[in-house]
């Protein structure tokens, strides 16, 4: 499986405090079947995180992961806040890319209200040449008031990113009611962790995946999305939702 969005570098924002937590956090994903995750810090006003921060810490996260023999690949990123676009240039916005593909930006949906201005800025960056995905929006009072109210955003491109604890329940009913709704109206893309220790969200994405009862849609999610996404190709099509046919390769 591949994890697209994960705060594993330690002592840049709300996730990990030490690199011993950020190995910590890498060894729950690679137990939990994650072979690539994405860095990806706050961008944000209280964690108005550089670009060369992030490649610094990027590179002494994955020598510490080399040393202690952690397979799994760890790549660049960044969870941008809407309100820190204008602050950004296209050369910072390029090496926040997601997974370290330049044209692909994290962007984290607001928990609270509905940003007026997301379809122009949307529109704007991709008449610049970037893709959107949107961070969790199933945790926003007013996507769950209504989740085809995003349908227009995901028409024009956008693509939508939901929480494994979301999907599988842990962040309780409503999150995961609009995760379903958004499933359920192909208006959802990939499923990441968004871990922030092993026990805050927690790594891993098997138990969403599981929870989803359909392992053609999980493999979808979690691993051919993802995976066209870093290679900057077409999205593959979206299975249907079927009954259980086949066994997800991270079954132990």
């Amino acid at each position: 499986m591949i994890d697209l969005h994960a705060h594993v570098l330690p002592g840049i924002d709300d996730g990990p405090k030490t690199l011993a937590d950020s190995l910590d956090l890498l060894r729950a994903a690679h137990a939990d079947g994650i072979a690539r995750v994405a860095a990806t810090p706050h961008v944000r006003e209280d964690y108005p995180t550089r670009p060369e921060e992030m490649e610094r810490l990027l590179a002494e996260v994955r020598e510490a992961a080399r040393a202690e023999g952690i397979p799994i690949e760890v790549l660049p990123g960044g969870e941008i806040a809407l309100t820190q676009l204008a602050e950004l240039e296209d050369d910072d916005l390029r090496r926040f890319g997601l997974g370290g593909n330049p044209a692909l930006l994290l962007l984290e949906f607001p928990y609270q209200g509905w940003p007026l201005a997301l379809q122009e800025q949307a529109f704007r960056l991709a008449a610049r040449g970037f893709t959107v995905v949107l961070a969790h929006p199933e945790r926003s009072a007013e996507v769950q008031e209504e989740p085809t109210r995003l349908a227009p955003l995901v028409e024009a491109g956008v693509l939508v990113q939901l929480t494994a604890a979301s999907v599988d329940g842990r962040l309780g009913r409503r999150p995961q009611q609009c995760a379903r709704a958004l499933l359920d109206a192909g208006l959802a893309h990939v499923l990441a962790s968004d871990a922030h220790a092993p026990a805050v969200r927690a790594a891993g994405l098997s138990a969403a995946a599981e929870a989803l009862d359909s392992p053609e849609l999980a493999l979808w999610l979690t691993d051919a999305v993802p995976r066209a996404l870093l290679a900057g190709e077409p999205l593959p099509a979206r299975p249907a939702r079927g009954r259980r046919t086949i066994r997800l390769p991270w079954h132990r």
